[in-house]
C-alpha cells in the first residue's frame, strides 16, 4: 500500500512539474486552461488512435459555389469590419475556436501555419460546444494573444452551428445550396474549412486534425 501511495505521489509531482513547464510562458490562464494546454499532445494521440473527430471531406469534383463567400462581411473582435473579398487570391483557413477546449492547443499550430505564409487564417470564437468560450471579445483576444501569440484575425464571438443565428460565413460553409457541395457543420471547436484562392470550398477537417500535422500541411499546398 505504501509503495503504491509513493508511486502515485511521484507521478502526481511529475505531472505537476510537466504542467508548470508547459505553461511557463502562459499568462492569466485558469487551472483548467493550464491543464488542457499541457494535455493537448496526449489528447491528439488518443483521438488519432480512435479516429475521433477526425473527419476529412474533400471537394474532389471541384463543385463551384452557388453564392460567393466574397460577398460577406464580418465583424472582427476589435469591432472593425472585414470583407471576405480581402482574402481573394489567397488560400484561406476558417476555424471555429474556443479558449476552454481540449483542442485549444491548436492555436499554437494555427499561428505557426499563419506565420509560414502558406495561407490566410481567420478564427471564429464560439460558445456552441459545452460553453467552452464564455469570455467577452476583449477577454478572448487577450487570452489568444498572450498565451498563443495569435496575430491572425479573429471575428467577434458568434454562433457557428446550424441555427437561425448562425454566422453568415458559417451559413455559407455548411449549406450545399450556397457553397455547392458541403453540408458538414462544425462537429466541435476547431473544425476547419479550407477555401481556395478563387473562393472555392476545398476541404473540411475535423477538430482532431492538427494544423501542424504533415498530412494537413501537404493537403493545403495541393
Amino acid at each position: 500500500m505504501r509503495k503504491a501511495f509513493k508511486g502515485l505521489l511521484i507521478i502526481s509531482v511529475l505531472l505537476g512539474a510537466y504542467v508548470l513547464y508547459v505553461n511557463r510562458n502562459s499568462m492569466d490562464m485558469t487551472p483548467r486552461q493550464r491543464i488542457l494546454k499541457a494535455a493537448y499532445p496526449f489528447l491528439t494521440k488518443v483521438n488519432q488512435w480512435f479516429s475521433a473527430k477526425s473527419t476529412v471531406l474533400s471537394n474532389d469534383t471541384r463543385q463551384q459555389p452557388n453564392a460567393s463567400l466574397y460577398d460577406i462581411e464580418v465583424t472582427l473582435i476589435d469591432g472593425s469590419r472585414k470583407k471576405m473579398s480581402d482574402f481573394r487570391g489567397r488560400k484561406l483557413l476558417i476555424v471555429n475556436t474556443a479558449s476552454d477546449c481540449g483542442f485549444t492547443g491548436q492555436l499554437e499550430s494555427l499561428q505557426s501555419l499563419y506565420e509560414s505564409g502558406d495561407l490566410e487564417i481567420i478564427g471564429f470564437p464560439a460558445n456552441d460546444f459545452k460553453q467552452q468560450e464564455k469570455g467577452t471579445d476583449s477577454e478572448i483576444a487577450t487570452f489568444c494573444k498572450k498565451n498563443y501569440g495569435v496575430s491572425f484575425p479573429l471575428a467577434t464571438k458568434g454562433v457557428v452551428r446550424k441555427s437561425p443565428g448562425q454566422q453568415p460565413v458559417f451559413q455559407w460553409l455548411t449549406r450545399r445550396e450556397l457553397n455547392g457541395w458541403n453540408g458538414q457543420a462544425p462537429e466541435w471547436n476547431f473544425s476547419k474549412y479550407l477555401v481556395s484562392e478563387e473562393g472555392l470550398l476545398l476541404n473540411y477537417f475535423g477538430p482532431s486534425v492538427d494544423p501542424g500535422d504533415a498530412n494537413f500541411r501537404k493537403s493545403i499546398k495541393q
